[in-house]
């Protein structure tokens, strides 16, 4: 850390704005620690940032797709090591049951393909974050942003099938939309669902796209395209698909303000 960057910590802790544990965590080296794969060639698979929390909030997430079972069962070991929640998003079952080897309280969400473990005797519930979907075959999607939002420390409420198709069904829970705190607005086809939704609330509405929808929605681009083009304003659109960067990106917004620990200062 650059010498102007601890002055500025110094000053902060001196003037109570930091607390002089919060900025020891701040100047002390980012821990990790390397976990071995193939024996035979000494090779290093990952490395568990294990200072991820202090920095951003939240412990390092593992994305399962394209790690074998062995693999995530490591980096899952590791990572509860040191902490008492896990999150491994896009995962299998073979994925699951490898994590439920190392840690047996271990919870597999089928449909959001995310594998959770809490051992905080009481998981924050802060504010609000809605999480809607245009339809049925959004839900997984929109499973994955409520798993991970809930793991995250946010209250969640489910709104799913209340696309414009029959936009009755969205203006029915509008006490419900204008109650959230953020929205995650997730959907497929023509992704027109973010649109309506920021035209109804004063908060942020983060949009996702599916890849749901026939030929011309190309796999989710066109709705993406869609959400980045929506006349409505206060939208921020994440990519396809995408529901654990917006159950982070809806975390942040919802998470109360933080309030620095007072440090008492000897004159």
């Amino acid at each position: 850390m650059h010498s102007e960057n601890i002055i500025d910590l110094l000053r902060a802790v001196a003037e109570g704005e930091l607390s002089p544990d919060d900025a020891a965590r701040r100047i002390a080296p980012a821990p990790f620690t390397e976990v071995p794969g193939c024996a035979r060639t000494a090779r290093i698979d990952a490395r568990v940032d294990h200072a991820r929390e202090a920095r951003t909030g939240f412990a390092e997430v593992i994305f399962c797709q394209g790690k074998s079972a062995a693999q995530v069962g490591a980096i899952a070991r590791e990572i509860l090591s040191h902490g008492d929640v896990l999150l491994g998003t896009r995962a299998t079952r073979e994925q699951a049951d490898a994590v439920l080897e190392v840690a047996p309280d271990a919870v597999w969400h089928e449909d959001a393909r995310v594998i959770a473990v809490d051992r905080r005797l009481a998981p924050p519930r802060d504010g609000h974050i809605v999480i809607a979907t245009g339809g049925t075959a959004d839900i997984p999607v929109a499973e994955e942003a409520a798993v991970c939002a809930e793991a995250m420390g946010s209250r969640v409420t489910r709104l799913y099938d209340v696309g414009i198709a029959g936009m009755h069904r969205l203006l029915a829970h509008t006490d419900t939309l204008r109650s959230a705190r953020v929205i995650i607005a997730v959907a497929g086809m023509e992704g027109a669902l973010p649109s309506i939704v920021a035209g109804l609330v004063d908060v942020p509405v983060v949009a996702v796209p599916t890849s749901v929808g026939y030929g011309a929605n190309l796999g989710g681009f066109s709705a993406m395209l869609t959400m980045l083009n929506s006349c409505a304003a206060g939208i921020g659109v994440v990519n396809i698909d995408n529901g654990f960067g917006a159950a982070v990106l809806a975390s942040r917004v919802n998470r109360p303000p933080v309030r620095f620990a007072q440090a008492e200062v000897t004159p």
